[in-house]
């Protein structure tokens, strides 16, 4: 995940992952409308069965996660310092309330709200 002396050095490490989040946390206030319904209907309530993964995975992005391409359908996120493996939804597009709840409680951990 990490290359050459960001992976060696665990101080390095904890000051990027300050600095990443810091930005992201600044950053959401200022994304694009159609990202900004994507995190209303992720924090919508009850849960909400239509949020489709693609725009999940924009949200994500634009937040300035990496991803990793997993066994099968599934899918590392690197975002907040951390790394999240999702399962990416098939045949259907949305993604299931379990994971739109998972990802609310970690956007919300991480100071990210609608």
């Amino acid at each position: 995940m990490f290359c050459g002396w960001l992976q060696c050095c665990p101080v390095i490490q904890q000051l990027f992952f300050s600095l990443h989040v810091d930005t992201i946390l600044c950053y959401h206030e200022h994304m694009k409308r159609k990202h900004q319904r994507t995190l209303e209907l992720i924090f919508t309530r009850p849960v909400s069965a239509n949020v489709r993964w693609v725009d999940i995975e924009a949200l994500f992005r634009e937040l300035g996660a990496e991803f990793e391409e997993r066994e099968g359908s599934r899918i590392e996120v690197f975002l907040f310092g951390r790394v999240r493996v999702f399962h990416r939804p098939h045949p259907s597009p949305d993604t299931d309330k379990g994971a739109v709840a998972a990802i609310r409680k970690w956007l919300e951990e991480n100071g990210v709200k609608p």
